[in-house]
């Protein structure tokens, strides 16, 4: 058991670093020269930044220590320990860029194609943090606390706690400025959806066979995987069929498809995409 607690901890930190180097690339990069405020904490800094003329590494993370004491509270130690980690790294690293790699001015003259960038790479970010039950602090902290007590999801959460930031923006610069972070938080909401959703993505299969054993013993000793088998009969031969139920991550679905074909020709296999797929093995709750 200990293992398996090991193992899917150094998964889970091993998610969180790349998610935290692939938004810090979009925060540094994309977002604080173009002043793209379109929510989160990097957002307010932003803003501050144009305010106040501090540092917006040194707003950052200030801001997600105050929020991150208020998820310890509210999400549990899990969720803070995860989330400290995330926040403490990500304003590690942008420290180091300001510092090493600074970043003046936009890269090129296409604000449109710099948005792009700095709503895709900090949202599929934000999107692999949730998967693993983190978040990149600021703002996202208050996302999972709506997401926990209320029904809404976490993109709808997020467009939520991210409004006011926006706004600021309007008064921070410019018109441009602010319009072009309306459409970011927009993006970046459903952006983050879809993330989680392709993360979580599961395939259900459903295969009636005459011979279940084979299929069932390839299920449970090569995939690691269970199923639920039922007696059916054929609507057209009346023939006894057994009926094989089964849930699977993408890559052992292919391996399953691949031998049903081998081992029984016969089967009939309908395999249906699962966004949500909650028990032993999946997810554990909501």
């Amino acid at each position: 058991m200990k293992q398996k607690i090991t193992k899917a901890g150094f998964v889970d930190y091993s998610v969180i670093t790349a998610a935290v180097i692939l938004m810090d690339i979009g925060i540094h990069v994309f977002k604080f020269p173009n002043h793209f405020s379109f929510g989160g904490v990097s957002g307010l800094a932003v803003v501050l930044h144009q305010m106040l003329g501090f540092s917006a590494a040194q707003i950052n993370l200030v801001i997600n220590l105050l929020l991150l004491i208020l998820g310890f509270a509210v999400l549990g130690r899990g969720f803070g320990f995860k989330t400290a980690y995330a926040v403490i790294l990500s304003s590690l690293i942008l420290e180091v860029m300001e510092k090493t790699m600074p970043v003046v001015r936009p890269l090129t003259n296409q604000p449109v194609l710099e948005l792009a960038y700095a709503i895709a790479l900090p949202a599929a970010a934000a999107g692999m943090l949730f998967y693993v039950d983190a978040s990149g602090g600021g703002t996202d902290i208050i996302a999972m606390i709506l997401k926990k007590y209320t029904t809404v999801d976490i993109g709808t959460a997020l467009l939520v706690s991210d409004a006011a930031i926006v706004a600021l923006s309007f008064l921070a610069f410019d018109v441009h400025t602010g319009l072009f972070s309306i459409c970011g938080l927009i993006a970046k909401s459903i952006f983050v959806d879809r993330t989680m959703e392709q993360m979580r993505l599961c395939k259900y299969f459903t295969i009636i066979c005459s011979d279940p054993e084979p299929i069932c013993d390839y299920i449970r000793d090569v995939l690691k995987r269970s199923a639920t088998l039922y007696n059916a009969q054929g609507g057209y031969t009346h023939e006894n069929k057994t009926v094989i139920l089964c849930a699977l991550n993408r890559k052992q679905a292919v391996l399953l498809q691949r031998y049903i074909r081998r081992a029984d020709s016969e089967a009939f296999i309908m395999v249906t995409k699962s966004s949500e797929t909650i028990g032993k093995g999946f997810r554990l709750s909501v």
